[in-house]
């Protein structure tokens, strides 16, 4: 077991995204998982039914004592809810743990469509948290609020790379999986401001995609605490996403789980 990882995120109850999709991610891929949580969901495969917000002094604290006994390679930020708590969580970020790489998954939707993330949250997300990110990682409607401009193509998530790479973050992978969902291919482009590297595979016909956003990052997050360069990191964290919804065990009504324990093959780049 190697790579020290903090995920600061919000609980899901029905273990599909959140916090428990996160861990399993990153034991999955033989790292250690940390954990600092922002909101706890009453949550299932149907929905988000209820959420409680943690205060911000406490989830500064959970971040302080796992980072000055534990410590971190790689953070990984997900649902943060409100402006308070993002401010606070990229204080303590600059605070204790400023060279460390940062995988912020900009959770503002679940996939049922309650809004997980406050409207007036999206600006100090912008200001605070993105100029300290290694690495974005949204899906379209997540960008285009960012950006504030549609993508429908491939040109446009050039352009909104582009354009939240500019915000600060050292690169942007921007999700195709929204895109065209009639198409066989899914499409994601990692954009750094030395170019573009495009990503495809399969799209796999199911339902069973809940927590896809959190456990992609969660997995790059992994793999930058392992040392693995970016592109790789993404690569292999695209190749175990891609396998654990091929594998999904198929439970509840709504959209379902991921196999979060599927294994990678020694050579995962197969």
């Amino acid at each position: 077991m190697k790579g020290r990882v903090l995920i600061v995120a919000g609980s899901d109850s029905g273990g599909g995204a959140g916090i428990q999709a996160d861990i399993k991610a990153v034991t999955a891929l033989d790292g250690f998982a940390m954990t600092a949580i922002t909101a706890l969901t009453a949550q299932n495969t149907l929905g988000v039914h209820g959420v409680v917000g943690v205060e911000p002094a406490f989830v500064a604290q959970q971040m302080e004592v796992v980072l000055t006994d534990l410590g971190a390679d790689a953070l990984k930020t997900g649902m943060l809810a409100s402006p308070d708590v993002i401010v606070t969580v990229a204080e303590s970020i600059a605070r204790h743990a400023a060279e460390k790489p940062l995988v912020v998954d900009p959770v503002m939707v679940a996939k049922g469509g309650h809004r997980l993330l406050q409207e007036a949250a999206e600006r100090t997300l912008i200001a605070q948290l993105l100029p300290l990110a290694t690495i974005v990682t949204p899906n379209a409607p997540e960008a285009e609020v960012l950006v504030g401009f549609p993508i429908k193509d491939e040109d446009d998530m050039r352009a909104a790379g582009a354009a939240l790479i500019a915000m600060g973050p050292r690169a942007a992978l921007m999700k195709g999986g929204h895109l065209n969902e009639d198409a066989s291919e899914v499409v994601d482009l990692l954009v750094t401001s030395t170019g573009v590297q495009r990503f495809t595979h399969r799209r796999v016909p199911t339902k069973h995609t809940h927590g896809t956003g959190c456990t992609l990052a969660s997995a790059i997050a992994c793999g930058l605490a392992q040392g693995m360069a970016l592109a790789d990191a993404v690569a292999r964290a695209r190749d175990y996403v891609r396998r654990a919804i091929e594998t999904a065990p198929g439970f509840g009504a709504g959209h379902g789980p991921l196999n979060h324990a599927v294994t990678l093959d020694a050579d995962w780049r197969r």
